[in-house]
């Protein structure tokens, strides 16, 4: 999965209902391409360049892992859906329905036919420099050396900008994790556990726990010989387990919101179940229960469903090199043993959320509707 940048964007509309343009931007800007952390103050300003309605100006930052070409893409596609027309003529000032400019990516220097970072013209404006002090005044300008605040008190753009008594509603703050101290995101092999547990302890301020299978020595040789190290390797990821959700719970982070992780201790005895032999099975169960009882449960447990086909596909997606010949029909145990489990299941919250057509990791629509289902 891509890494994560702030972008910081500048809004401005002067034609038709001005704030509802900007709330309607921000909300696609949301839906389509990324976390808003900050919002900045609304602004009225004069019309520079042209006569023209006075505009009102924003600024927002938020977070995203997609490239910079598509963000630019999503914004004109944005600008489109709101109303606006390009003219062919760019450099002519006029009036808009809405304006979308990227003002900062990171520290990033850009300069593509269609992408310009920083905006070349950004420390010469007061509509951009205002709000934007509002949500990043300690941010420096890559070329200039400059903070925002600096940029703003050098700034000789003599126009008068008013602070509005309205404010844009940030819809991030939709979503309320505030009940759910403890998430587990379960899953098949492949089913994306690990990637929507970041995105969300990235998006909603919580701490993540994540498994630290790829340290396991015997994983490879159980997918090479798994009769001879299945007891072997539930054993091992069973202490593993036990350790590290032990650990990461009992130590407190007092500035996140909820802990999330990619999975829950009870995948031993389900993994245990279909690899072990059954005398091997009655013996793990007894250990497996005398730790259980110790560890702390989920206050919500999500199990993504996803069909044998996509699994297999985003096993051979990411490559790693002993899940390759994952039979199909133990892939469908897995599931079947999951599902079991969760239909029996009284000691904490179960959802089970089919993620079947759904791709979270690219499409950020498909990720906020899981989010959505999670938090409702």
């Amino acid at each position: 999965m891509a890494q994560y940048k702030t972008i910081y964007i500048a809004l401005g509309s002067n034609k038709g209902d001005r704030f509802k343009h900007l709330q309607n931007a921000v909300n696609h800007i949301f839906n389509t391409i990324g976390t808003v952390k900050d919002i900045s103050k609304v602004y009225a300003s004069k019309a520079v360049g042209f006569n023209g309605d006075d505009f009102l100006n924003a600024c927002i930052s938020l977070t995203t892992n997609m490239a910079d070409a598509i963000v630019m893409d999503k914004l004109l596609q944005i600008e489109r859906k709101i109303g606006r027309i390009r003219t062919a003529n760019t450099n002519t000032y006029q009036a808009r329905v809405i304006d979308l400019d990227i003002i900062y990516i990171d520290n990033l220097c850009l300069n593509t036919a269609h992408l310009q970072v920083p905006h070349p013209l950004m420390h010469l404006r007061k509509f951009v420099l205002v709000p934007l002090n509002d949500i990043a005044s300690n941010v420096y300008h890559p070329k200039l050396k400059q903070s925002t605040q600096q940029l703003l008190n050098n700034c000789t753009d003599d126009s008068k900008l008013t602070s509005q008594n309205i404010w844009l509603k940030n819809p991030s703050k939709q979503f309320d994790f505030s009940s759910l101290k403890y998430i587990a995101i379960e899953g098949n092999i492949g089913a994306g556990k690990t990637s929507l547990a970041t995105k969300i302890a990235h998006d909603f301020n919580a701490k993540l726990i994540t498994e630290r299978f790829a340290d396991n020595p015997f994983l490879p040789k159980f997918y090479a010989d798994k009769q001879r190290y299945a007891f072997t390797l539930e054993m091992s990821f069973l202490a593993d387990r036990y350790q590290q959700i032990t650990d990461d719970i009992s130590q407190l982070d007092l500035f996140k919101d909820f802990i999330v992780s990619d999975y829950d201790i009870f995948k031993s005895l389900i993994f245990s179940k279909i690899t072990l032999a059954e005398d091997e099975f009655k013996l793990y169960r007894k250990l497996f229960y005398l730790m259980y009882k110790e560890v702390k449960k989920p206050n919500l447990y999500v199990y993504l469903y996803q069909n044998t086909k996509r699994l297999q596909e985003n096993i051979k997606k990411r490559g790693r090199s002993y899940e390759q010949n994952i039979a199909e029909d133990y892939l469908q145990k897995i599931n079947a043993g999951y599902l079991d489990f969760l239909k029996k299941q009284t000691d904490f919250n179960v959802k089970i959320i089919d993620i079947s057509d759904k791709d979270f990791v690219e499409n950020h629509a498909d990720y906020l509707s899981i989010v959505n289902e999670i938090c409702s």
